[in-house]
């Protein structure tokens, strides 16, 4: 059996609610997910600073948790700690935003990512950057209305963000649709042959993906950029934090 963890480095249960349930109907059978929520942070990451936060939130998380399990995923659009997880976990890990990129690369050669707001875009801009794929970003669009409440955006503003879905594709030249974030987990599923090109979901494309990353067993780096943190004295940090920066190599 395969155990997959997926970490909501936000704060809201609702959230983590629907990431599970797109995770469950995703998965594989003999697939495992869990759901951890983050203990402290946000209602949703949409700036630098918090997704700071939500980084060490999620780190705490993977530290405590990841031995049961065979790969980790960052339950956030923006991937927030992802790299820094990759050096010191000894198993695979993705991220929403890394995982539903790689599925839209796999789709068509332009993708445009509808997000939830616009204050989020920037740092969505930077992400995608990070992953040198800004050259097939056709454009990120986003919601301009405040949110009454995150876990029933796609409800509330379900209309709004199939309009700036069309958007992309007939003023942008899209040709897949990521539907960003974690809010809008199970929403590609839901909009299944209402757009008219493809559209991912982060979710279900993390799963999927860390499944085949388990399954591959390709090996945990040892050198290089992603090998283990080097260990040297530290303070002030968790019991779990601090037996994973000091595991052998």
């Amino acid at each position: 059996m395969t155990k997959i963890l997926l970490i909501n480095p936000n704060i809201s249960d609702s959230v983590s609610d629907l990431i599970r349930a797109e995770a469950q109907r995703s998965a594989a059978p003999g697939t495992e997910v869990e759901v951890l929520t983050a203990p402290f942070g946000v209602a949703y990451i949409e700036t630098r600073f918090e997704a700071l936060i939500g980084a060490y939130a999620a780190a705490q998380l993977a530290a405590e948790h990841h031995a049961r399990f065979d790969a980790v995923v960052v339950a956030a659009f923006g991937d927030p700690g992802l790299a820094g997880l990759r050096e010191a976990l000894p198993c695979p890990v993705t991220g929403l935003t890394e995982a539903a990129l790689a599925s839209a690369c796999l789709l068509g050669n332009r993708f445009s990512i509808v997000a939830i707001s616009q204050r989020i875009r920037a740092w969505y801009r930077e992400t995608v950057q990070s992953y040198g794929l800004e050259g097939r970003l056709a454009s990120i669009r986003g919601l301009d209305e405040p949110l009454a409440d995150i876990g029933s955006v796609q409800g509330d503003q379900g209309e709004r963000l199939v309009a700036l879905a069309e958007r992309c594709v007939a003023e942008d030249g899209a040709d897949v649709i990521v539907l960003a974030g974690a809010p809008l987990a199970g929403l590609a599923r839901s909009l299944k042959g209402r757009l008219p090109v493809p559209s991912v979901d982060g979710v279900s494309s993390a799963v999927k993906h860390a499944e085949t990353l388990a399954a591959l067993q390709p090996g945990k780096a040892r050198l290089g950029s992603f090998a283990p943190p080097p260990v040297k004295p530290n303070k002030g940090l968790s019991p779990a934090i601090q037996a994973l920066l000091g595991r052998a190599r």
